[in-house]
């Protein structure tokens, strides 16, 4: 575990981008699972990822990294589960491309929070960035809405608004192991889950997908970015996230055959342009800091 703590921020932000990126996939997958157990039995599987990587991490002192992580970490996790239950509730009504185009608005609540809340200066690269990430969105998201998906586009609006928060609090508490947050997340929207399904036993191929989005799409996702965002600037983790806006209605496209329209496709090229310029200025400032 000490090998994923040693990689360079970006990078970590950029590989749990790419895990989040197979999660409207997994929902679509589903055979018969309602709206609900899909949020219980992937919360459960997320839950448990989580669990298991702090008792490695920590072994005996497992207990002590909850209480280490205090009030910013509890108050971390239950953000982040009204984002978890958003998350699948925008899947399960609306179309991949659409949640995620949504969900890739967290680069303007992340700029904008890491501005005022951080006082974090947002360069003319990063902003030009930003520009063009935006206009993406709206060219995809602008001829892609229509009103019977509007409850589900709505919901979509959780996760890069609860993303943000939860990068803001790591932000300012970069010593603080945000880790355990992830686990007060699972849990309490594996509980919402739980409340609001009429039961919860699915099929065994649905319980597989279950595991599959909690372990792998959002249990690595989630704690890569969580460690990744303690040295990487909030506007930098908003420009990266963006892959998985890109990257997400690919895998819809490829396995289920969500054909994303063109102006997705013209959108999403917008966003993946901004994804390179910003990747561009991280590696000339990295050459600039080894030289000096």
């Amino acid at each position: 575990m000490n090998i994923i703590k040693k990689l360079p921020g970006p990078l970590l932000i950029f590989l749990g981008a790419l895990s989040l990126s197979f999660g409207g996939l997994i929902v679509k997958s589903f055979e018969g699972a309602t709206l609900w157990q899909i949020l219980f039995w992937r919360s459960l599987f997320f839950s448990l990822t989580v669990l298991a990587f702090l008792i490695i991490s920590y072994k005996k002192k497992t207990l002590k990294s909850f209480y280490e992580s205090g009030l910013p970490g509890f108050f971390g996790g239950i953000i982040l589960s009204f984002g978890f239950c958003g998350y699948v509730f925008a899947m399960y009504n609306t179309t991949v491309a659409n949640t995620n185009f949504i969900i890739s608005l967290q680069i303007l609540f992340l700029a904008v929070f890491g501005y005022f809340f951080l006082k974090e200066k947002i360069t003319a690269v990063t902003l030009a960035s930003i520009i063009l990430a935006i206009t993406g969105v709206l060219v995809m998201v602008g001829n892609s809405l229509t009103p019977g998906e509007f409850t589900g586009n709505l919901a979509a609006f959780t996760m890069p608004i609860t993303f943000a928060v939860l990068i803001m609090i790591v932000r300012k508490y970069p010593t603080v192991d945000m880790v355990p947050a992830q686990f007060v997340a699972g849990v309490s929207s594996c509980v919402i889950g739980f409340l609001l399904s009429t039961k919860l036993m699915i099929s065994p191929n649905d319980i597989f997908l279950g595991f599959l989005a909690g372990f792998f799409q959002v249990g690595f996702g989630f704690i890569f970015i969580t460690i990744g965002a303690r040295t990487t600037p909030s506007a930098m983790v908003g420009i990266i996230m963006l892959s998985e806006s890109v990257l997400g209605p690919v895998w819809a496209f490829l396995f289920v055959s969500e054909r994303p329209s063109m102006f997705a496709l013209i959108g999403g090229s917008i966003i993946l342009c901004a994804v390179l310029l910003q990747f561009y200025s991280l590696l000339n400032s990295n050459k600039k800091n080894v030289s000096n």
